[in-house]
């Protein structure tokens, strides 16, 4: 069998001697959709009402609901999924946890979905309440759920689904670490992805099922991963790292489909900005002869449905009190984008670590730890109002504060340094000290290199013996994101304030606020 591989906008294109099978299919997806019902501004935060008129803002369901049924009528035979995490983002999850996201979903007609990490944000009683109101299935492979009643014989590692009389097997994917992320508890326990897929597709293949699509809220990364390490996986629709893949944006991190070996990858950013469309053929033996694509923006050429748009106002009506508030000022934007603050120091960082540290340091802390991942949007200049705040920090974590050993900060700033190659939401921003790390050497063996503290008003090096007081929030020290040393911890005490709060109220004591990086994260 030979196979050719084709470059730019039309994407990937094998051939082959047998001749082509007429079953076509579009593969439409999202992925990382974070709750962002309502529009959004450029920098993935909210976007006004006015700014939507005038053709500034992006995304948002009722687009989708448009852009979904035009993309059907395109296509003899389509399916829509998600690869995972529809939780968590705004203020509608705050307030209807899944059940806006299911109404949503059921709306636009998915046909399945995998679990993201942060569906077990509040735990497996409200990931349950959702799966119960969708009418669709939701998966996850590589996790044994056995133990957990409410989600034992109902959360499924795959499915099948039928279209155009053609049978389409679905599989689950999602974060080996969730445990680490995500509050799934005790009675799940998380496994290898390739093992996991390789079990499923086999079960399929058994049943005749030669058409394999794996939704993968793993990481552009661990796709890959599983694509070259797996045999009879067709497609691999991916999020959870928010990767942007195209072939006509020089701000793609690979092309759309991505192929590795037979198998097409696809991800199509996140919060809605996005609906990926993968056109794919397969043979009579359920390869893939060709697959093309790219995703499609959904600006303001999309024109917004009616009946949904006046649905999400509804929905917001409750909010609206909260949101609308403005709590402070900004004199300039405030840098919290993913792809810097999980890879360096950034302004929105260091505004969350001060503020942290402010509204403690009279308890005698002397630093703060703040994990990226907790970092979930930019803002604008200007007024600020508190459902920008809660974009940017939505999860409701409180402030923690604890004893460690100076070693045990420097173990810490280890681990958040760990995956920087991977964009993970470890990377530590902080207040209080600074350190100087060495991407040149493995990780978790000395890459921070130096590590200073405040003492008797000049910086000095962390003493490893000595004992500090930290803040952070409740689930970096309940162990998350991989800072599992301050599990252990001496005086913790883990029900302060809500850090939305505490950066709203720093931001307005300090108005106008002025973002701003000084050096305090450094690499060799």
């Amino acid at each position: 069998m030979f196979y050719r591989f084709m470059t730019g906008a039309a994407a990937v294109a094998l051939s082959t001697s047998a001749a082509m099978a007429d079953y076509s299919l579009t593969v439409l997806h999202t992925n990382d959709f974070h709750a962002r019902f309502e529009p959004i501004s450029k920098y993935d935060s909210g976007c006004s009402e006015d700014s939507n008129a005038e053709g500034k803002c992006f995304g948002g369901s009722a687009r989708l609901i448009t852009a979904v049924a035009d993309a059907r009528a395109r296509s003899n035979n389509s399916i829509l999924v998600d690869g995972g995490d529809q939780f968590q983002g705004t203020l509608f999850y705050t307030y209807y946890k899944g059940q806006a996201a299911a109404e949503m979903m059921n709306k636009l007609g998915y046909d399945g979905m995998t679990v993201g990490n942060h569906e077990f944000d509040d735990g497996p009683e409200v990931l349950r309440g959702f799966m119960d109101a969708v009418d669709f299935p939701v998966l996850m492979s590589n996790a044994d759920v056995s133990g957990e009643e409410l989600l034992a014989g109902k959360l499924a590692k795959s499915t099948v689904i039928e279209r155009g009389g053609e049978k389409i097997g679905l599989i689950g994917l999602t974060p080996e670490d969730t445990d680490e992320l995500a509050s799934p508890g005790p009675n799940v326990t998380f496994s290898d992805p390739v093992a996991a897929v390789q079990g499923e597709v086999d079960k399929l293949t058994e049943m005749g099922v030669n058409k394999i699509i794996v939704l993968s809220h793993s990481g552009y990364g661990v796709d890959q991963h599983v694509a070259a390490n797996t045999t009879g996986v067709d497609v691999i629709v991916g999020g959870h790292d928010n990767t942007y893949l195209s072939n006509t944006s020089d701000r793609a991190k690979g092309p759309y489909p991505t192929m590795v070996g037979n198998t097409a990858i696809v991800q199509a950013y996140a919060y809605g900005k996005f609906l990926g469309e993968l056109n794919v053929t397969f043979n009579d033996a359920g390869e893939i002869i060709e697959a093309t694509g790219e995703p499609i923006i959904m600006d303001a050429s999309v024109e917004e449905d009616a009946g949904t748009k006046a649905r999400i106002a509804e929905l917001a009506g409750p909010l609206e009190e909260i949101r609308q508030r403005v709590v402070a000022s900004a004199a300039d934007a405030i840098e919290g984008d993913r792809s810097v603050c999980r890879v360096q120091e950034c302004a929105m960082g260091n505004l969350v670590a001060d503020a942290m540290l402010d509204r403690v340091a009279d308890q005698g802390v002397t630093i703060a730890i703040a994990n990226s991942g907790g970092l979930r949007a930019s803002i604008d200049a200007g007024e600020v109002t508190m459902g920008e705040v809660l974009t940017v920090l939505p999860f409701q974590n409180t402030l923690s504060t604890f004893e460690v050993s100076g070693q045990t900060v420097i173990d810490a700033l280890e681990n958040g340094v760990s995956q920087v190659e991977e964009v993970k939401g470890r990377f530590p921003q902080v207040a209080g000290l600074k350190f100087t790390w060495d991407s040149s050497k493995p990780a978790n063996e000395g890459r921070v290199a130096e590590v200073m503290v405040m003492k008797d008003g000049a910086w000095a090096p962390i003493d490893p013996a000595a004992t500090y007081i930290l803040v952070s929030n409740n689930y970096v020290r309940g162990g998350g994101d991989g800072y599992k040393m301050f599990r252990s911890a001496a005086n913790a005490y883990d029900y302060g304030p809500d850090l939305a709060d505490v950066t709203a109220e720093y931001m307005a004591k300090n108005a106008p606020y002025t973002p701003y990086t000084d050096g305090r994260i450094s690499m060799k």
